[in-house]
């Protein structure tokens, strides 16, 4: 009896998981293409997606139905050549967290087609702190306050009840974003808290707050009370390409390029977070403006020569 149910929970995994490929083969599939049903299903077939077996339009319609729910990807179809299309590919290239499931399941069908390699492939190692996501999340969905046990390092620990507003992973880490009782937005890190529990107070959660915009002027997860700055940076060497291609802020904007280096502008509140950014490319970067931030970072950089 045990053996049954433990196989008929592993075909079930097996089903998922087949299903959530075809959802990923689907939207990478029309994501820059328009293909008619029979062309889908042609492709369909000869990449052998379900075993060789064709992509009925009954399947393919809760296939659309089930990767708009859970990724809020639109699959369109033009009226007059009954071609199928992402309506909004703007979605897969944006911060929200659809697009960050989407991405992960993608990774995780390429992973597993790759089993045959997996001793040379090299990986992170995963988030720190995911232990608390579940009871976290149903705080966060539930808008109840929760009893957090918390110790930073090289500090006494302490407990505190707070209202968790919001979460953000970042380098491998999961961030708290909660109201503690004095009324102040605080920051706590996942892998630094020593208990969760769910109290049965709720909190009001204000209607127009937004976790995007909370976190839109910074880079990282320090949000303190550093000025909006207009800073110029000028990228050498390797970094133009570098900061085109994996831009730093979304208010990045590129000012002048030459031979030699490229300048680009961006408005952001430059917290040690983003200083410790630019610290990271070394030599790559060089803060141009304002002339207070760019002494900060010379300050910085001094010192840190004067250890060595």
């Amino acid at each position: 009896m045990q053996k049954s149910l433990e196989k008929c929970i592993f075909v079930s995994n097996m089903k998922v998981a087949q299903i959530f490929r075809q959802y990923i083969w689907l939207v990478k599939t029309l994501a820059y293409r328009k293909l008619t049903l029979e062309e889908l299903n042609q492709e369909w077939i000869d990449e052998g997606v379900a075993d060789g077996n064709p992509l009925q339009r009954s399947s393919f319609n809760r296939h659309r139905d089930a990767i708009l729910d859970m990724f809020g990807i639109i699959i369109d179809c033009e009226p007059r050549t009954y071609k199928y299309y992402i309506g909004n590919n703007e979605v897969l290239s944006d911060d929200s967290i659809k697009r960050w499931l989407f991405s992960t399941l993608t990774v995780h069908g390429v992973l597993a087609d790759s089993a045959s390699v997996k001793e040379r492939l090299v990986l992170e190692n995963a988030p720190a702190g995911e232990q608390y996501l579940d009871i976290i999340i149903s705080s966060i969905r539930t808008n109840h306050r929760m009893r957090i046990g918390y110790k930073k390092f090289e500090t006494e620990g302490y407990e505190k009840v707070v209202c968790p507003y919001a979460l953000k992973l970042f380098r491998q880490r999961w961030y708290l974003l909660a109201l503690n009782d004095e009324n102040k937005m605080r920051i706590f890190a996942l892998d630094r808290i020593t208990m969760v529990e769910l109290t049965d107070d709720c909190f009001e959660m204000p209607a127009d707050f937004s976790a995007q915009s909370y976190f839109s002027e910074y880079f990282g997860v320090l949000t303190d009370d550093t000025p909006l700055t207009h800073v110029i940076l000028r990228a050498h060497k390797w970094m133009p390409n570098y900061l085109r291609t994996l831009p730093l802020h979304h208010s990045q904007q590129e000012l002048e390029s030459t031979p030699d280096y490229t300048d680009f502008s961006f408005d952001i509140r430059p917290t040690s977070d983003f200083l410790g950014e630019l610290l990271r490319h070394s030599n790559g970067i060089e803060v141009l403006e304002p002339l207070e931030l760019r002494e900060k970072m010379r300050q910085i950089i001094t010192e840190t020569l004067e250890r060595y």
